[in-house]
């Protein structure tokens, strides 16, 4: 579990699609004050770029760096493999117990992978637009609900379902501190949507299921309606 705060800027030294396993291994180095490796036990959880990935190893000297195992699902859902040699990474480490929510909970489970449209300046702050690889996430996004973009926990100033997009805003603040102010229109992030609405679609549809067997569902979604326009027109009185 994360909270999408970026805590470290990786620079990417090797991705490794054929190693000693057969697989795919992906080594990460860290400034040479970095303390993202204080307290680092190899099996740890850390957030590569939104991705939940384990660290199998990991030194400190001459330069600290680590390196993670990347599963074939992982590729086909993110774009870790289209990483390069000296490419950028957004790192954070599992949360903790005592660790303050300054996020959101973020599980590092991608969704799936967006492409930046559209990146134009508001003052100091910048406007970007994405649009996702799955429509199907859409569902999930909502105006000023939270979202993880490259394990960056954002808020989601607009959203049209229609075309297929929606838009964050970078502060100044963020843009120093994570990766995603430094792409360009055509490059693509990994999404992570907000889990709980997950949970509440799933849990919907099972209870509404349930209550349609017993004839029960439509009146019951009348219901519902009818209390919106009710409260609907009482909020213009």
């Amino acid at each position: 579990m994360f909270t999408g705060i970026v805590e470290e800027i990786g620079i990417v030294a090797k991705l490794n699609p054929n190693d000693e396993t057969g697989g795919t291994s992906l080594t990460i180095k860290l400034p040479a004050s970095s303390q993202l490796l204080s307290d680092a036990h190899e099996g740890d959880s850390i957030s590569v770029n939104g991705c939940c990935l384990t660290v199998v190893t990991f030194t400190l000297t001459p330069v600290p760096q680590f390196t993670v195992g990347i599963a074939p699902e992982t590729l086909r859902l993110t774009d870790l493999g289209d990483l390069k040699t000296d490419s950028r990474v957004n790192l954070e480490r599992a949360v903790r117990a005592d660790t303050r929510m300054g996020g959101h909970f973020v599980q590092g489970h991608v969704d799936t992978v967006a492409t930046i449209t559209k990146m134009e300046p508001d003052g100091n702050a910048i406007t970007i637009r994405f649009a996702p690889k799955s429509l199907d996430v859409l569902r999930y996004i909502v105006y000023k609900g939270f979202i993880a973009l490259d394990g960056t926990s954002l808020t989601v100033t607009k959203v049209n379902d229609t075309e297929g997009w929606w838009e964050v805003m970078l502060i100044a603040y963020t843009q120093e501190r994570v990766v995603i102010a430094g792409k360009k229109v055509g490059d693509t992030i990994n999404v992570e949507v907000d889990m709980t609405a997950k949970y509440v679609e799933k849990t919907l549809s099972a209870y509404l299921l349930s209550a349609d067997g017993q004839g029960g569902a439509i009146p019951m979604l009348n219901k519902m309606v009818e209390n919106l326009v009710a409260q609907g027109v009482g909020s213009t009185k």
